[in-house]
């Protein structure tokens, strides 16, 4: 029963953006099940749609009001409906979104999610739209009950927020001040997660690696590598993403060190150009990016190293994108997120002089995926014949019911699909797989599986599949893909760090 004493209204969480949306949407979910919400069953139409916005995505306001669109003859025909926008767009448009679709019972910002169950029912009683806007941090999101999408990987955020300026970025106006957790707290949530059957967390923060700027101590992100080091159970620990510019010596020693932190890292170039870079406000130059990648390689000649790239900044002429193109090649990225860049409203590079033509920035950005590409498929065709431990996943492999395949992560957090033996594993096992052949993007691994481990974690995945539900998923990823998707742990979006 609810707070208004009637059966449990079912409820949908439709994201779009980043990891921190969406992980913000786990948390959205899990506050809607303290308050009495049930998932709708897939296909259904929710009782409470929340929509968990993105400003960072190109033309973010149209998707959302489309969407909007279609939800109104629902809403008309079903008057008890209700629907709810929040993320980075409710924060940037605030009132605007219930002048423009006054069917609209709730806006929340980011700086408060934890208000949506209080303002859904006084939206209710009231019979009018509620729009509360926080222009800061009101609780740290991680305080609030959180229903986790996957019972084996987890997100665990460390902080929020951003201190740059960078020029086509909205995410610090609308997130703001970097505020970081207290690594007990960071900690205590990891070995709950573990206790429930999680083998795998991603540490995340909008520049993760300046963790611990709140409290003074510049060395905090690789003393946590390290603490996490100690969690008995935890076998893989992510991050992302982190900052060139406060990138240090001691993480990739943590890393190195560290035997269950993979030997994986996503960190954003922008821009190979160090005349774009610094109008971009990004401070560090090529030179340094490289140097990083360098001693990453030096210290763990096996890493993964993926990227974020903007092609056509304002400004960039043929000279910039060359060195950009020299830096993907020097690099030798796994894989990259390609950008193009549009204008974002309210950044200061939306009104900077000399914006590159779309049929300039579409040309840069074909070469820029044609090398890419090249490149992944090279490094992949070094796997072949190598022996990997998957972590099996659900969802990841779209074709896999038509080569009756399974997928999942390798430790470097490539995509493998393999077939399977007469033992199924299930999503959170480990299985050993060696690689028969490699694409630009994924890995695939044809021959008998060479080892099956079951793991708690697939234990966790079996006893949610055991407990009747009734219902579907409650959060939708509604995130479009841009470019060439790096294999991130569910998906990857906002070019931001």
């Amino acid at each position: 029963m609810t707070a208004t004493g009637q059966s449990a209204r079912t409820y949908q969480v439709r994201t779009y953006g980043c990891q921190m949306n969406v992980h913000d949407s786990e948390r959205l979910s899990g506050l809607l099940e303290d308050a009495g919400y049930v998932p709708a069953a897939q296909g259904d139409t929710a009782d409470v749609v929340v929509f968990n916005t993105c400003a960072v995505r190109e033309n973010a306001d149209n998707k959302l009001y489309g969407n909007l669109g279609h939800l109104r003859p629902s809403k008309v025909g079903n008057p008890g409906m209700q629907i709810a926008v929040g993320g980075c767009l409710a924060q940037k448009d605030q009132g605007e979104i219930v002048r423009r679709a006054p069917w609209v019972d709730v806006v929340f910002g980011t700086h408060n999610i934890g208000s949506l169950p209080v303002l859904l029912e006084r939206a209710r009683v009231q019979q009018e739209a509620q729009v509360e806007i926080r222009e800061s941090l009101e609780t740290f999101p991680s305080t609030l009950p959180t229903k986790r999408e996957s019972a084996y990987a987890a997100w665990v955020s460390v902080s929020v927020g951003c201190n740059n300026t960078c020029t086509f970025c909205i995410v610090p106006a609308l997130r703001g001040k970097e505020k970081d957790r207290r690594p007990g707290d960071v900690l205590n949530e990891v070995r709950t997660l573990v206790e429930q059957g999680v083998l795998e967390i991603t540490l995340l923060g909008q520049n993760v690696n300046t963790y611990g700027v709140e409290f003074g101590d510049r060395l905090a992100f690789g003393k946590l590598l390290r603490a996490c080091g100690g969690i008995e159970g935890l076998e893989r620990v992510r991050f992302t993403s982190p900052h060139p510019a406060a990138f240090t010596d001691d993480v990739i020693a943590a890393m190195a060190e560290t035997p269950n932190v993979m030997h994986q890292l996503h960190m954003p170039l922008q821009s190979g150009s160090d005349r774009v870079l610094k109008a971009m406000r990004r401070s560090y130059r090529a030179e340094r990016y490289l140097g990083i990648i360098e001693r990453v390689r030096a210290a763990m000649p096996d890493a993964a190293i993926s990227t974020d790239i903007i092609v056509g900044f304002p400004g960039e002429t043929e000279e910039d994108f060359q060195g950009t193109l020299d830096v993907v090649r020097e690099s030798r990225f796994a894989n990259a997120f390609t950008f193009q860049y549009s204008i974002r409203p309210g950044t200061p590079a939306a009104t900077m002089d000399h914006q590159v033509p779309k049929e300039v920035v579409q040309e840069r950005y074909e070469r820029l995926v044609e090398l890419q590409t090249e490149i992944s498929w090279s490094e992949n065709k070094g796997q072949l014949g190598r022996t990997l431990e998957v972590l099996v996943a659900e969802g990841e492999g779209r074709k896999d019911e038509a080569t009756r395949r399974m997928s999942g992560r390798a430790p470097d957090n490539r995509l493998v699909h393999f077939t399977p033996g007469a033992e199924i594993p299930r999503p959170g096992d480990v299985v050993s797989a060696e690689v028969t052949y490699a694409a630009p993007h994924h890995l695939v691994a044809d021959g008998p599986v060479l080892g099956l481990r079951r793991t708690r974690a697939g234990d966790a995945w079996q006893a949610r599949q055991d407990t009747p539900a009734g219902s579907g998923p409650g959060v939708m990823l509604g995130m479009p893909s841009i470019g060439r998707p790096a294999p991130l742990p569910q998906t990857s979006g906002c070019s931001v760090t």
